[in-house]
């Protein structure tokens, strides 16, 4: 099975999209833009014994590939609509091939995402990069710097469930609510979706919360304060973990892929059934403070670098 057999037997999908006018098969994917349209563009590369380890289940690598791209396009407030897919891999099994390509399109169906192109290579470990392209309303899209003195720093879900999943599969432990965290993480569009107009600035929680956080002030041009108690951790992480590991795991573990936004508090969309927690207020300065009880609490972290 050579790469163009590979291709057509487990990644050309019968499509009627319209906003496809030529996919898979050519030389470039030719797609067609709704009017009054911004395009967002997204990428992300996982690598083997970087980002997954070497016995990772190929679906759960699929659908992985694409909800870490889908979280960075919630973070925008865009709506997803296309991806490209490149693979490395050291060999063409079938069997890999069937379950990767389930989990690949069972993340991307739940969003309506259509896969026009890419490229498949050999090479001596497994690298998966996706790009999405998404829209927006037209200067509306969700950035890192609008964040303004005074907002209330917000965060959905719950934070270091991926990261304690992550650990307990690397250390041949599971729990099922925190692994599957790890293993299918959800990506936050919908109520990202629903962002626009109302939060002041957006980034996804994947290097970690503190570090995010800190991105998106940086970028803003302001300091804020997050009260430590008020951090949103599940029950699983609380009965699994000690009371350090889990602030550890919350403020610095990363690959919750939620959503960390700020926003005047009495414009917040509804949310619906998805807890979203206020952590912190946006100050004036240029630093991150972190507080428990009044008191502050001596806090830093660089969070998750390649090369360092």
């Amino acid at each position: 099975m050579d790469e163009f057999e590979l291709i057509r037997r487990y990644f050309v999908r019968d499509s009627d999209v319209r906003d496809v006018c030529v996919g898979i098969g050519d030389d470039g994917a030719v797609l067609r833009p709704d009017p009054d349209r911004d395009l967002v563009t997204v990428v992300d590369t996982l690598v083997e014994n970087v980002h997954f380890a070497a016995d990772m289940s190929p679906f759960d690598i699929g659908y992985r590939a694409v909800a870490v791209n889908l979280s960075d396009i919630a973070a925008m407030g865009a709506r997803p609509r296309w991806m490209t897919l490149a693979l490395t891999l050291r060999e063409a099994r079938a069997d890999w091939l069937e379950d990767f390509a389930a989990g690949l399109d069972s993340a991307a169906a739940a969003h309506g995402v259509t896969l026009v192109g890419g490229d498949t290579t050999r090479g001596e470990c497994i690298v998966v990069s996706v790009q999405i392209t998404g829209d927006v309303a037209a200067g509306r899209a969700i950035l890192r710097s609008g964040a303004r003195v005074g907002d209330t720093i917000f965060v959905t879900g719950t934070v270091g469930d991926s990261a304690a999943g992550r650990e307990l599969l690397a250390a041949g432990r599971e729990q099922e609510f925190l692994t599957r965290r790890f293993l299918h993480p959800i990506a936050r569009v919908e109520f990202g979706r629903k962002l626009g107009g109302a939060a002041t600035a957006a980034i996804d929680v994947s290097d970690g919360l503190y570090t995010d956080l800190e991105k998106l002030l940086t970028a803003s041009g302001v300091g804020g304060v997050i009260d430590l108690g008020c951090l949103p951790i599940s029950a699983a992480l609380r009965s699994t973990f000690d009371r350090e590991a889990q602030r550890r795991l919350a403020l610095s573990g990363g690959d919750d892929y939620e959503l960390c936004f700020t926003a005047d508090a009495a414009n917040l969309p509804d949310s619906g059934e998805l807890m979203v927690t206020a952590i912190g207020k946006v100050r004036s300065g240029a630093d991150l403070e972190c507080r428990e009880a009044g008191k502050t609490v001596d806090y830093t972290d660089s969070g998750y670098r390649h090369f360092q």
